[in-house]
């Protein structure tokens, strides 16, 4: 393979792209209007409030952060037992919870993300949790709610279809689809915004691994997927909006 295939991809990952950037004609720069924080949602769907993530996860880890970091691995075998809805809030906000509101344009959260621009929105693909029926859900971090975007008792083998037929995803208690909306980050950075919500997509999926095993529970990220499937399955644009970023969650089969 010659490295010209290649040349278009390397330099998205090189912080050299700041050279083809005027910044004095970011959005930011030129006063426009920042972005929202929250994409809206349909105030008509139902909405299910969360127990707090911060006390779940601190009742539910049983274990200090350096065991966590020793013993995270990539589980991709599940058994058929349910989630809690205190496990799920509690790995909800340790991906995307917010902790202070600073101001319009900027909150703080538990993962870090660039300029604290979080360009992401989280979906779920709920199987198996507890007093939850099957279907797709919307997290709205800034009110920790989950909002039902549809009812679906084959959610389990569509997301799987969505996500080159891995079994991970089938049989998943639950899989964590993250969107972008990049326009949060390209206000300020413009075209480097992309290489930085890259980034950003690793803090968010280390801190599920290290939430997760701290529970003991499995998880396995995902990078490889169809991506109109996916938007589909979500219901986003694929322009404006579209899937990045999934994770597999279950609870553990004993082999």
């Amino acid at each position: 393979m010659g490295k010209q295939r290649f040349e278009a991809g390397r330099f998205f990952l090189k912080d050299t792209i700041r050279q083809q950037i005027d910044f004095s004609q970011t959005g930011q720069a030129l006063h426009k209007p920042a972005p929202a924080l929250q994409q809206i949602c349909d105030l008509a769907l139902a909405r299910i409030v969360l127990p707090s993530g911060k006390e779940a996860l601190n009742r539910l880890a049983t274990m200090p952060v350096s065991a966590a970091i020793a013993s995270r691995e990539s589980v991709r075998n599940y058994s058929g037992a349910s989630l809690t809805l205190e496990e799920l809030s509690a790995l909800l906000w340790a991906v995307q919870g917010v902790r202070r509101v600073v101001g319009p344009t900027t909150a703080l959260r538990t993962v870090p993300s660039a300029g604290a621009r979080h360009s992401f929105e989280t979906y779920l693909a709920i199987d198996r949790v507890e007093a939850l029926e099957p279907g797709v859900y919307r997290y709205l971090p800034f009110e920790h709610v989950l909002v039902l975007m549809r009812s679906d008792g084959d959610i389990g083998s569509k997301a799987g279809e969505a996500c080159l037929r891995q079994g991970c995803v089938t049989k998943a208690a639950v899989s964590l689809f993250w969107t972008t909306v990049p326009n949060r980050m390209e206000w300020r950075y413009d075209l480097a915004a992309h290489k930085v919500i890259a980034v950003d997509a690793g803090h968010v999926g280390q801190n599920l691994y290290l939430a997760a095993a701290a529970m003991g529970l499995g998880v396995c990220t995902i990078a490889a997927y169809y991506q109109d499937k996916c938007d589909l399955l979500l219901g986003v644009d694929g322009e404006e909006e579209f899937t990045v970023y999934i994770a597999a969650v279950g609870k553990k089969k004993n082999i």
